[in-house]
């Protein structure tokens, strides 16, 4: 039989979310890693620094963990979304660093506390701001899977990468025209639903 160890499981979907989140950025020029491809400005690069933040927001400050880092970026004087964005200074490598650091602060967190250990969110209302790890850790997996679809978008924008990680697409199978075809089927089918 099976057996489930929930913690395990947990950090598991988690730390393949972050992996994925990573691949991402594989392969990519400093300009394509920075690109805002959407009218949000929404990029790759901002994506891996926002998550800097809140690993180190969830699994720190909800604990009693704060690092001892400072991140100018989410000070109280900076400016609107300055972490969703790296600017010409901020090398890859450093925020890359700092998200890596960020996994090493959260998983002790995760280590140490049993997951119906409290925490306290400050950013949220009062009424739901204390917390349990296991729901910060499902809350966690939540926001860095959906992080990982925005850079999935991002990057195919970018240059046509798709796929979970390398060696496996999840897609399906088919080659440049087979794609094409079905876009174009997809589009007469929604320009005729359109019109009806």
């Amino acid at each position: 039989m099976l057996e489930s160890k929930p913690k395990t499981d947990l950090l598991r979907y988690l730390r393949t979310a972050r992996e994925a989140l990573l691949w991402k950025l594989d392969g990519l020029s400093e300009y394509d890693v920075r690109r805002p491809l959407t009218p949000t400005g929404t990029n790759l690069l901002g994506l891996v620094k926002h998550l800097v933040g809140v690993e180190l927001g969830y699994f720190g400050d909800t604990f009693g963990r704060p690092c001892d880092e400072p991140l100018p970026w989410l000070a109280q004087d900076a400016e609107p979304n300055a972490e969703m964005w790296a600017t010409a200074d901020e090398s890859r490598e450093q925020i890359i660093g700092l998200y890596r650091w960020s996994w090493r602060h959260a998983d002790a967190t995760i280590d140490t506390l049993a997951l119906d250990a409290t925490g306290r969110v400050p950013w949220w209302p009062a009424e739901r701001s204390e917390v349990t790890l296991h729901q910060v850790l499902v809350h966690m997996i939540a926001e860095t899977h959906r992080h990982v679809g925005h850079a999935d978008i991002v990057r195919e924008l970018v240059d046509g990468a798709v796929g979970v990680r390398d060696g496996n697409s999840n897609m399906a199978p088919g080659d440049q025209s087979w794609w094409e075809e079905y876009r174009h089927r997809l589009e007469r089918a929604a320009r005729e639903a359109g019109h009806r």
